[in-house]
């Protein structure tokens, strides 16, 4: 993260370039937003991409690679990252398109550290969801911040979509190592298909009916849930299929 603090603080040139590397990361993991893109307002698609970016930046963090110390360390960067944007002082490139949005970054730095410790493997399905409600929440809130929030609709009314697309997003990260004790257990009395497949199925089963508050948390969710559907949270959707999905999710 330090590389990552010192490109932020080069010349602008250099800025706008990082930026542009951190919102391509995402959008290589999620190829599928090309299109579902399309239904999100012109003025605010920049913004939707390097607050994407920055989601994936956190998770990654906290879920990513064997050794869970760089993550934790890169967590602690990020909470005073989000607590300077409140000051005016911005390190990271992603900080160009929202340090100066009125967000509550503040509220996201003080969820970190639930962030953090969800690392730890869940007893079951309630706790995995339960680690991650301050997280959930406080995304929920700068969604709102952010974006129009359809009529309608309340931010806390996206939370439970929030913590499901996390939770798809954990599985990406981590597989089998981030599913529940208790459906591993499930699972192993079952033989068949896998820890990892068990727990999809949880959660397809309670995917809330309500994607978000916001256009673009409705796509986000709606191309997780239809990875999950097909069978496989890491790999992209079909042009076709990610097209459909994303006008079900604007709709909904």
């Amino acid at each position: 993260m330090a590389g990552d603090a010192m490109s932020a603080t080069a010349a602008p040139a250099g800025d706008e370039q990082a930026l542009h590397d951190f919102a391509g990361k995402w959008r290589a993991r999620w190829p599928e937003w090309s299109v579902a893109e399309v239904f999100v307002p012109r003025s605010q698609r920049a913004t939707a991409v390097a607050w994407a970016a920055l989601q994936q930046e956190l998770t990654d963090a906290a879920w990513g690679g064997s050794d869970a110390l760089p993550g934790e360390a890169k967590l602690g960067w990020w909470m005073e990252e989000l607590q300077g944007w409140r000051q005016g002082r911005r390190r990271h490139p992603l900080g160009l398109a929202l340090q100066r949005q009125a967000a509550p970054w503040q509220a996201l730095a003080a969820a970190l550290p639930a962030l953090r410790d969800s690392r730890e493997r869940p007893g079951d399905r309630g706790e995995a969801f339960d680690h991650l409600l301050p997280v959930a929440e406080a995304i929920g809130a700068i969604d709102a911040a952010l974006f129009e929030p359809v009529p309608g609709q309340l931010a806390e009314a996206a939370v439970p979509a929030i913590q499901s697309s996390l939770l798809e997003a954990r599985l990406v990260l981590q597989g089998d190592a981030a599913v529940p004790l208790s459906v591993v257990a499930r699972a192993m009395a079952r033989p068949g298909e896998g820890a990892a497949a068990e727990w999809s199925r949880d959660l397809l089963a309670q995917w809330p009916d309500r994607g978000g508050a916001t256009v673009p948390r409705r796509l986000w969710t709606a191309l997780a849930h239809t990875r999950l559907q097909r069978g496989d949270a890491a790999r992209p959707l079909s042009p076709w299929t990610a097209l459909l999905a994303a006008w079900r999710g604007a709709r909904n």
